[in-house]
């Protein structure tokens, strides 16, 4: 039972940092001035890889060192029904890296932003409640 319950620290550990980043992207959203927009949607995506990495270690599933959604999607698709709901969070991934560095990528428009956050939300849920309900 020990490493059932160092998974799901682990998990947890994980989907704590999913949730800062949401917060930080949402409280981007509410900015006084001009909004960093692609930070936004940066901290959006890593909401979202943190979160679907939180039931990879919850399932005592290994991933490799990546930021990309589908692929972490894959990886918990033999563990989950919800995946395929989330396939349009796919569309996160670009928001990984390219986005972060000046000169590389483009800006993000705020609806683009709203959106990224609102995805990452979606897959922060379904986490949240399979994390909550035993690992089969």
């Amino acid at each position: 039972m020990q490493e059932a319950d160092g998974l799901a620290a682990a998990a947890r550990t994980w989907y704590t940092a999913a949730m800062e980043d949401i917060s930080y992207a949402e409280l981007g959203l509410c900015a006084v001035g001009p909004v960093p927009y692609k930070l936004v949607a940066f901290h959006a995506q890593q909401a979202a890889e943190k979160g679907l990495k939180a039931f990879l270690v919850s399932r005592n599933v290994d991933f490799p060192y990546t930021h990309n959604i589908r692929l972490l999607l894959n990886l918990c698709s033999d563990h989950a029904e919800w995946v395929e709901r989330l396939r349009d969070t796919e569309s996160l991934t670009p928001f990984a890296v390219a986005l972060r560095y000046p000169g590389i990528g483009r800006e993000v428009a705020a609806d683009e932003a709203r959106t990224a956050v609102r995805l990452a939300r979606e897959v922060l849920d379904a986490v949240g409640k399979a994390l909550d309900e035993p690992a089969p």
